[in-house]
């Protein structure tokens, strides 16, 4: 009795190596996908956080299947013991959703010992997301900005639409306030991609009509041009 308590304490030699085989292989290619999500990552809602998490999930994930082995038992007790897990932190990016679930199946692929497999699938799913990535796939043609004109005369200057027609592909008037003080107008632009370069003289054009005292171009979008 004694001896089997002793021996349910010590793991095979084929096992453990194993084990260790398949908890190096997911953690060095979760590093690596975290290292392709940092070096690929455009707009402003990158978290450092989510490298970690990328990182951690897979020889996790390695480390549960690990634990199932083919186990009917303990595959129903992961299934009941993953319903009391609540996710709280949303996912602001698609793009996100889909490193997570790459490293996901790493970890799959690794706890069931399928190291070449995931090997290859790594390289091939990086091969593709730097090609997207190069080619900037997904970028609109346009971008999308407010212009604040404000001024402190009885009336806007006549040349301010003159202006924006000259570095605006489509302009309209969001609104239109005058106040004892002055005025001001606020506009939806449209630059395509040769005019979004044109920025700063834009601005600056706007800013020498006569009676004009402030000018503000905002990005609307949550995610900046990327």
């Amino acid at each position: 009795m004694w001896q089997q308590i002793l021996e349910s304490f010590f793991i095979p030699g084929e096992l453990t190596l194993s084990l260790f085989t398949a908890l190096l292989m997911a953690l060095i290619l979760s590093f690596f996908i975290a290292m392709i999500y940092r070096n690929t990552h455009r707009g402003m809602n990158y978290e450092p956080a989510f490298l970690t998490t990328l990182v951690l999930i897979a020889p996790v994930v390695a480390l549960v299947m690990f634990f199932i082995r083919g186990d009917l038992v303990l595959s129903l007790g992961l299934i009941g013991s993953l319903s009391i897990i609540r996710f709280r932190t949303p996912i602001k990016d698609t793009r996100d959703m889909v490193f997570l679930f790459w490293a996901i199946v790493v970890g799959l692929g690794c706890g069931t010992e399928n190291w070449t497999l995931a090997l290859l699938a790594t390289i091939f799913i990086s091969i593709i997301i730097f090609m997207l990535f190069l080619f900037e796939y997904g970028r609109p043609k346009h971008s999308d900005f407010v212009l604040v004109v404000s001024g402190n005369n009885e009336s806007p200057p006549n040349d301010t639409n003159q202006v924006i027609r000259n570095f605006s592909a489509r302009s309209r008037v969001r609104s239109h306030d005058i106040v004892d003080e002055g005025w001001e107008i606020v506009y939806e632009l449209r630059f395509n991609e040769d005019q979004e370069k044109e920025t700063e003289r834009f601005i600056a054009e706007v800013k020498a009509l006569e009676g004009v005292k402030k000018v503000s171009l905002l990005a609307p979008q949550l995610a900046l041009p990327m």
